[in-house]
């Protein structure tokens, strides 16, 4: 048999199975732990789907971060009454995931430096997109406003679980 075969298709395995424990722990994280904020507008639903999304992002890369915010939490909107909510998730959250572990990969410096920076342009494309998300579904300019506390919050609260956390993890899954 062909080593090199079997080690190929040893790594798309555990990159399939990776990836759908990721899909798996953000849907989880998102529609298990979670409150809704009783602000104006929307409100704002705050969970903690950002931290497997995170995690995903830094230790395993931006494709697996795309893939576990997109497919996570667009299955999350999907199954729990935010189904006009869903093809949006899928693109925001995807783009999050992406971006976040592009930066973590590609960056040179401080690791903690490096991330807060990936936390800090996924949240921008949050905010961005779920803002103009809003005013596409409820056509006002001021209303998404009420979103933003809730969307800082949520991915605020996931960088300060994450942040100290990846570097150990990395290690322990021997990508460090």
């Amino acid at each position: 048999m062909d080593s090199t075969f079997s080690s190929r298709k040893a790594t798309k395995t555990k990159t399939l199975v990776i990836n759908a424990l990721f899909i798996a722990f953000t849907l989880a994280a998102t529609m298990f732990i979670n409150l809704r904020l009783p602000i104006m507008g929307n409100g704002g639903l705050i969970h903690l789907g950002n931290v497997p999304l995170l995690i995903a992002a830094f230790v395993y890369g931006r494709k697996t971060g795309a893939i576990a915010g997109a497919f996570g939490m667009g299955l999350f909107d999907l199954i729990s009454g935010w189904t006009a909510w869903a093809p949006f998730t899928f693109v925001i959250v995807g783009a999050m995931g992406y971006v976040a572990g592009l930066i973590a990969e590609k960056m040179p410096g401080n690791r903690v430096f490096v991330y807060t920076l990936a936390v800090v342009a996924a949240l921008v494309i949050k905010i961005v997109g779920y803002y103009f998300v809003e005013v596409i579904l409820y056509g006002n300019w001021i209303q998404p406003f009420g979103s933003i506390p809730g969307n800082v919050l949520q991915v605020v609260v996931a960088a300060v679980i994450v942040i100290p956390l990846v570097g150990r993890l990395k290690k322990i899954v021997g990508q460090g």
